[in-house]
């Protein structure tokens, strides 16, 4: 079935990997919406200011984009936090917020968005990881853990949507060249590139692409798979 000018919601939407996501599939024709904290939205996206670790903004955020361009009908679940610190150094208050916005706030956005798509029997929906969910990575337990958990939020979804249309697919991004991999340390950037076959840090669009296949129509028979985009990082997952 193909479906042109899509009601497209991405969070995290307005920078980095998330930017890279929105501007390619309002390219394609989409109906673009974007969360963000308080910057604001990029020109030609539509911006809602959203915490998602709240479940009543989460709400009114689906309000505001279905009443601005229709429900939602591809969902890429891409906002997400990192709070590093070694285990046995790490508080408590960083393993929840961790688990709270790349996880828990997941969840919910997905409950939320696969009741419109159950209700037109077609949808997609695409989360965010990481390598370091299958790779592990010293000092971001709560950050792995979290990403890692996508995996297995998205296998349970693809089965119990599937027979509505639904796919449910996961990108697992490793080294991308953002403002956030910028503040790495010499020594720990070289460490990711020393397992990365390809030698080169990614580049949002090329998440971005990836990102199009699994929401297109294209992808109608992929559901449940993971797709890295490490440059072979994380690879045999």
């Amino acid at each position: 079935m193909t479906r042109t000018g899509r009601s497209v919601l991405v969070t995290g939407g307005n920078r980095g990997i998330g930017l890279a996501i929105a501007r390619d599939l309002a390219a394609q024709g989409d109906r673009v919406a974007v969360t963000h904290h308080s910057s604001g939205a990029p020109p030609g996206l539509y911006g809602v200011a959203c915490d998602i670790t709240d479940p009543e903004a989460v709400s009114r955020l689906f309000e505001k984009v279905a009443a601005e361009q229709g429900p939602v009908e591809v969902l890429v679940a891409n906002a997400g936090i990192t709070r590093d610190a070694l285990l046995l150094s790490m508080a408590d208050d960083d393993v929840d917020a961790v688990l709270d916005t790349n996880l828990r706030a997941v969840i919910r956005l997905a409950k939320h968005a696969s009741r419109g798509m159950l209700a037109e029997r077609w949808g997609r929906l695409v989360l965010v990881s990481s390598s370091a969910a299958f790779t592990g990575s010293p000092g971001q337990t709560n950050y792995a853990a979290a990403k890692a958990g996508l995996v297995g939020m998205a296998r349970s979804l693809a089965w119990e949507l599937g027979s509505r249309g639904i796919t449910v697919n996961v990108v697992a991004p490793g080294l991308i060249d953002t403002d956030m991999t910028r503040d790495l340390s010499d020594t720990r950037r070289e460490q990711f590139l020393s397992r990365t076959p390809l030698g080169r840090p990614g580049r949002a669009e090329e998440v971005a692409a990836a990102v199009r296949f699994l929401a297109s129509a294209e992808a109608g028979y992929v559901t449940g798979a993971v797709l890295p985009v490490g440059g072979g990082l994380g690879m045999g997952i």
